[in-house]
């Protein structure tokens, strides 16, 4: 029985992990966040930006992985 979670992209001909298509859509979802918070002055509440920008990758990257991908 073949399952709906896919075991690796194929992307021109090159396979890829699902992990790390996850992680490139986490990257540019935090990418855009950190753009948003700037844009609307919102970064300056945080400490330490690049450590929230980290985070951010962190989570988007988990919850691609978990809820679109489903690695």
């Amino acid at each position: 029985m073949m399952t709906p979670i896919p075991h690796e992209f194929a992307i021109g001909g090159v396979y890829m992990p699902p992990l790390l298509v996850a992680s490139l859509f986490g990257v540019m979802a935090a990418l855009v966040t950190g753009r948003l918070l700037n844009r609307y002055r919102l970064s300056k509440y945080f400490f330490y930006s690049p450590l929230v920008s980290l985070a951010f990758m962190i989570i988007y990257t988990v919850l691609i992985g978990t809820f679109i991908i489903g690695a």
